[in-house]
């Protein structure tokens, strides 16, 4: 998140605008999930009235690069404070029509956040739907180093009741990340280990 120096004016409003806004309603349906949920404009109807009203603007500038969508919402108090947040999501469909659903998606998610405010979120997948193969790419993989630190605590458990304990911790953090690699690495180590109290 980005401040200017103080935002101390801009707080204050902002305050005041949350005493009087009231969650979105959820007045369109998704076709696709046949749910309801509260659409750009209507959040925007929600909210702009009540932050004008305390001397706050609504800014929000939307890029588009290497397949990935940004929005960077800004609200901006009369006294020149502001602070910014930018939301980004991968776009599946890289056509016109894709990456204005991701924008649109983005504007209205960033902006129910930023102003603090409830809204349904069942449109968010059609929106913004990754690849199958894109949602399971790790966003890391261990290092050797934490890899061998598992080795060795699973080695140095006392009984099979720890040893277990130890491969879940291990096992949930590689997974956390996506790292299959290490998960499947995790439960080989853990079934040598357990070959020894046996």
């Amino acid at each position: 998140m980005l401040k200017s120096e103080s935002i101390a004016a801009l707080a204050k409003a902002i305050a005041l605008s949350q005493l009087h806004v009231e969650n979105a309603l959820k007045s369109s349906t998704n076709p696709h999930f046949k749910s309801k949920y509260a659409d750009l404009a209507e959040i925007l109807n929600t909210v702009r009235p009540v932050f004008s009203a305390n001397g706050i603007a609504i800014v929000q500038t939307p890029t588009f690069e290497s397949g990935v969508a940004s929005v960077e919402t800004m609200l901006c108090h009369e006294s020149g404070e502001f602070i910014s947040s930018v939301c980004s999501s991968p776009v599946s469909k890289q056509d016109a029509q894709g990456i204005g659903s991701a924008i649109t998606y983005l504007r209205r998610y960033s902006l129910a956040a930023m102003c603090g405010i409830a809204q349904e979120d069942d449109d968010g997948q059609h929106a913004v739907q990754e690849p199958q193969t894109q949602r399971q790419a790790p966003s890391r993989k261990l290092s050797n180093a934490e890899r061998e630190m598992g080795v060795a605590d699973m080695k140095g458990a006392p009984d099979e009741a720890a040893l277990k304990q130890v491969w879940a911790d291990y096992h949930a953090m590689a997974k956390n990340i996506g790292d299959r690699e290490s998960c499947e690495f995790f439960t080989d180590c853990a079934k040598e280990c357990k070959a020894a109290f046996q």
